[in-house]
């Protein structure tokens, strides 16, 4: 049988919400229910990070979260509603009701599971990294002494200068940062990976590389209601990343929309693969 059948069937997607079921008596399960009576899943997606979100030459939402988003939408037997959303605002539509989840690079991090259902586990991975021209650097240490130019405000840029002794020209925003660049006033540009996955694929960098393996991670969660995240719906999509990552989708998704895959899926597809298989030889 075919992985991906395998591990999003039916019998999976019904084990989810049995598991939400038998969690918490009083989890709520209102926007559930409400996504089941309407017939339809509102999920939310960014509008311009290509490619795992944003508007194609018809201006339909395409890209890796979409198709994601598409996937739960089919294993629960509803329409689908893309509804673009942006990085200061995707919290507050999700408890205000507008959408049902949050497929939005997401971090998962401790103040925003105040507020949102962070579930477990991520389905996405992003890091710190550089973009430079081709030969320029090599590794991490060839980092030593040079000139970065970065954004203001990361939370890398001051662990990478001591690590590596490189020097951090700050800017306001990414365009500044990406002038200088061209211009020579630095010799890379530090950022977030997928932000310059994103620039090479879409704004003619020719002779640049993304030459590193990432470090410093960020992991991206799918985000439902908090007081459904331990009820069916934090359940439900438990299994649907669980499925993702043990199926290997995620790997097929980076290949399709041509994205550089961090070795933490390749981890997470072994781990949960193995600990699905061991469930199953138990049984």
């Amino acid at each position: 049988m075919d992985l991906w059948v395998k591990f999003t069937s039916i019998a999976v997607v019904a084990g989810a919400i049995l598991a939400g079921v038998a969690a918490k008596a009083d989890a709520a399960n209102d926007r559930f229910k409400e996504v089941l009576e309407r017939g339809t899943l509102r999920v939310g997606v960014q509008g311009a990070y290509p490619p795992w979100s944003y508007r194609d030459p018809d201006g339909r939402l395409v890209g890796i979260e979409p198709d994601l988003a598409a996937d739960v939408a089919e294993k629960l037997g509803v329409k689908l509603e893309l509804v673009q959303i942006e990085s200061a605002n995707r919290m507050q539509l999700l408890q205000q009701g507008r959408i049902d989840l949050i497929l939005g690079a997401m971090s998962d991090l401790p103040e925003r599971r105040k507020v949102v259902g962070m579930v477990q586990p991520a389905y996405w991975v992003s890091g710190a990294n550089v973009m430079a021209k081709a030969g320029l650097i090599k590794s991490w240490e060839d980092l030593s002494g040079k000139p970065l130019c970065a954004k203001q405000g990361l939370f890398y840029n001051t662990v990478i200068a001591q690590a590596y002794d490189a020097k951090i020209i700050s800017f306001s925003g990414n365009t500044e940062t990406k002038q200088a660049l061209r211009s020579g006033k630095c010799a890379a540009w530090l950022s977030d990976d997928t932000a310059i996955q994103q620039s090479l694929r879409t704004e003619g960098w020719d002779g640049y590389e993304m030459p590193l393996k990432s470090r410093y991670h960020s992991y991206w969660a799918a985000g439902v209601p908090l007081d459904e995240r331990d009820g069916i719906w934090g359940k439900f999509m438990t299994g649907m990343t669980h499925g993702w990552h043990a199926s290997g989708k995620l790997t097929e998704l980076a290949e399709k929309w041509k994205v550089v895959a961090d070795p933490w899926f390749e981890a997470e597809h072994e781990k949960l693969l193995e600990a699905d298989n061991t469930k199953m030889d138990s049984q």
